[in-house]
């Protein structure tokens, strides 16, 4: 009977599991479409073909649904760069241990693989509805902003600043690493957030194969003109 009970309760579990997670992912691409008012908790449930109470039974309610969709949404973009991060951030670690600041060209090897990865992230369909939420935070930041910002972009910002601090040999707090890591950000991201008019520039239909790698390369050029010409000063 025991073993029974044990079964039955996983496989409610198990379900349980599951229709939270097609809540999540179905909210960040609802959410991204209508915002935070038209997205109607009918419209939520209908999407990710749920019981309409499976809503303030998992997430207390709409409200709740929407910071855990964030949440899950920063968890998703974290996953694609967990291993570098780490590996990163052990490396900066054991040279603050010994004393030693990063050369600009392990930086730059670093900021290279982190760039690639992102880039070709932010080509695929899969993005699609994460850009789609973020944008609208990004317009009106609610507190949905707050969990992503502390989750993941704060972090991928910071840690890109440190390395380009190494690359151009300056301080990583100082205002103008913030705005060159910020510039340079932002020429990662059109890939995503002008998504459309990338692909009618460069007349693609697809992200191929030929043409992640010609992204890569475009990636390790990016990085490869940080600090090839020193700043003019006004």
């Amino acid at each position: 009977m025991m073993k029974n009970y044990d079964t039955t309760t996983q496989l409610k579990g198990e379900r349980g599991d599951a229709t939270r997670e097609k809540l999540l992912a179905t909210a960040i691409d609802i959410f991204g479409r209508y915002g935070f008012d038209g997205a109607t908790t009918r419209k939520l449930a209908d999407a990710a073909g749920v019981n309409l109470q499976a809503i303030p039974y998992y997430f207390g309610g709409k409200e709740g649904l929407y910071i855990a969709a964030a949440e899950h949404l920063a968890a998703l973009i974290g996953n694609h760069v967990r291993d570098l991060r780490a590996m990163i951030h052990g490396r900066l670690a054991e040279l603050e241990e010994q004393g030693q600041p990063m050369t600009p060209a392990e930086a730059r090897g670093f900021l290279t693989q982190m760039v690639q990865r992102m880039i070709v992230l932010f080509v695929s369909k899969q993005s699609e509805s994460w850009a789609r939420f973020i944008i609208r935070e990004q317009m009106e930041p609610t507190e949905a902003f707050t969990r992503l910002y502390g989750n993941i972009m704060r972090p991928m910002i910071e840690m890109a600043r440190r390395l380009i601090g190494a690359i151009l040999e300056d301080d990583p707090a100082s205002e103008h690493i913030r705005l060159r890591t910020l510039s340079f950000v932002g020429s990662v991201l059109v890939f995503r957030m002008a998504h459309a008019a990338v692909y009618a520039q460069l007349e693609w239909e697809t992200a191929g194969p030929k043409e992640i790698e010609t992204l890569h390369r475009h990636a390790a050029e990016l990085v490869a003109i940080l600090g090839a010409e020193k700043d003019r000063q006004p």
